[in-house]
């Protein structure tokens, strides 16, 4: 009688790889949210301070989404008349934590409006791509509400705030937008801080905000500005969008700023140069 053979190990195994693969793939797939909460969103719930802190009178505001998140924000008032900027904030903390920057934004006699992203400070929620634009369009919708048209908006956003701004950007054109410590894409952040890991986890991060991608489709003017020794978005990043991104553009370089200072690193000539594409842009419509 013939005796059957074994299958060799090395098949085993394999099959066994492909089984213990597969059931990662399906159970990896919850694990999305996980991942991307762990590497792009840090929100805090609580505020750490008000505007009044600061000598800013402001307006405590509540908003509604499209999908009816309900959001929180302040809207600070500038001079009469004045155009608004949406300020767009980075991934950390909450609006309490840009104090500094509504600051400097009243000093510069503009109205700014600032709001919590879904799952920071008291808006309801859970950050992610797609909620963060609907966030931001819910914020231009509230403006417009409240009577500032698009022409008469600035939009400004930081870090993760400035892929968000750009969207908001292509779907409502404002009179100009601000990019501030800006990446290209999240993936091309993935594989510059953590190549190795990225390359085998990075397929479960959903979230792209592929700015790169993106940017030459803006109307608007676009204010680039990158700090020359950002540890966290690197300069060839800022160079990269500037590159890709429509004619009426223009790069401002901080050189002695990292990533989250180049408000304060940049003084004097990083104000000069917001108040003047600020006028710029709006003068048409005062």
């Amino acid at each position: 009688m013939a005796i059957k053979a074994p299958v060799p190990y090395y098949r085993q195994l394999r099959f066994r790889l492909f089984i213990y693969l597969f059931a990662a793939l399906i159970f990896a797939m919850p694990a999305r949210t996980a991942l991307e909460h762990h590497f792009l969103y840090f929100p805090e719930t609580t505020h750490a301070a008000t505007p009044r802190i600061v000598s800013l009178d402001f307006e405590e505001v509540a908003f509604t989404t499209s999908d009816n998140t309900h959001l929180t924000g302040w809207l600070i008032p500038g001079q009469k008349n004045a155009p608004v900027v949406l300020f767009c904030m980075g991934n950390a903390g909450n609006i309490s934590h840009r104090l500094e920057t509504l600051q400097m934004l009243n000093q510069l006699g503009v109205a700014s409006f600032i709001f919590n992203y879904r799952g920071y400070g008291s808006s309801e929620g859970k950050a992610s791509e797609k909620g963060t634009y609907q966030d931001v369009a819910g914020a231009v919708n509230f403006l417009i509400n409240r009577g500032w048209p698009p022409e008469r908006m600035i939009y400004f956003g930081r870090s993760l705030g400035a892929a968000i701004s750009l969207q908001a950007a292509l779907q409502t054109p404002p009179a100009g937008l601000i990019m501030e410590a800006p990446f290209t894409s999240v993936a091309a952040m993935g594989k510059h801080h953590y190549p190795g890991l990225y390359r085998l986890l990075g397929w479960l991060i959903g979230a792209d905000y592929n700015n790169l991608g993106k940017i030459a489709e803006l109307k608007s003017p676009l204010l680039l500005i990158h700090g020359q020794r950002d540890s966290v978005c690197p300069p060839a990043m800022a160079q990269q969008l500037y590159d890709r991104a429509p004619a009426d553009k223009q790069l401002f370089w901080v050189p002695e700023a990292d990533h989250n200072n180049a408000f304060l690193v940049g003084g004097e000539r990083y104000r000069q140069t917001l108040r003047q594409v600020i006028k710029a842009w709006t003068s048409k419509e005062s």
